[in-house]
């Protein structure tokens, strides 16, 4: 079955705890951390993340938008993240399986992403270290932008060389999902739907969770 990952970045922050009760038949909470160095924007990080932490049991699906994360990565873990993810492109290939192996052995899920304009190709030495591969379509760093239908092909190859290795990763996207968007995303290969605005925008936002996983399931991979 598909599953859907509310962004908080798109939460209203002077009511966070009732706003993420409001998301919870989703699957994963998807928690955007923005350093103003690696993108544009700064968001939140440790202490709200511990907040967060406290008031839910979902999956807490981190996505470090920062520079060096191997600085960070144990914090962030202990903290309170299941999944981490951070960008291919944030550091030097050392320090990214240095990273994803600091990661796993605190008992966390790795994950790696890939800005719009990164090839998916440089994932191919770090693939079988991966819970979880993140696909933006979007440039990351800013909320309720356009999905970009050109990152459809870089998902299916994606999912091609999963299946190939057969391997247990999760193919994730984050940018400009809507049920459209959403059904065209599943059947390119995607497993983990990110939707920010999509979702806490709605004015039944179980009610969207429902619709997204409807307009992708039919296409699901388990």
């Amino acid at each position: 079955m598909i599953k859907i990952a509310p962004s908080i970045l798109s939460a209203n922050f002077a009511r966070l705890g009732e706003d993420i009760r409001s998301i919870e038949t989703a699957d994963y909470l998807h928690f955007d951390v923005m350093d103003g160095h690696f993108v544009p924007n700064i968001s939140i990080g440790i202490p709200v993340l511990q907040s967060v932490r406290k008031v839910t049991d979902m999956v807490l699906d981190v996505h470090l938008m920062i520079t060096e994360p191997l600085r960070y990565v144990a914090d962030f873990v202990k903290a309170g993240a299941d999944i981490l993810v951070f960008h291919v492109e944030s550091q030097a290939p050392d320090k990214t399986l240095e990273s994803l192996r600091k990661i796993k052995a605190l008992g966390a899920r790795t994950g790696l992403s890939l800005r719009p304009k990164t090839p998916w190709e440089i994932l191919l030495p770090y693939l079988d270290e991966l819970d979880l591969v993140l696909v933006m379509t979007v440039e990351p760093g800013f909320g309720g932008q356009s999905f970009m239908e050109d990152q459809l092909p870089k998902i299916a190859a994606l999912r091609r060389e999963i299946d190939r290795r057969g391997i247990k990763c999760e193919l994730e996207v984050d940018g400009g999902i809507n049920p459209e968007t959403a059904r065209l995303c599943v059947e390119a290969g995607a497993d983990v739907l990110v939707a920010g605005s999509a979702v806490f925008g709605a004015p039944d936002r179980a009610a969207m969770i429902a619709a997204l996983r409807d307009a992708a399931g039919k296409d699901g991979h388990s």
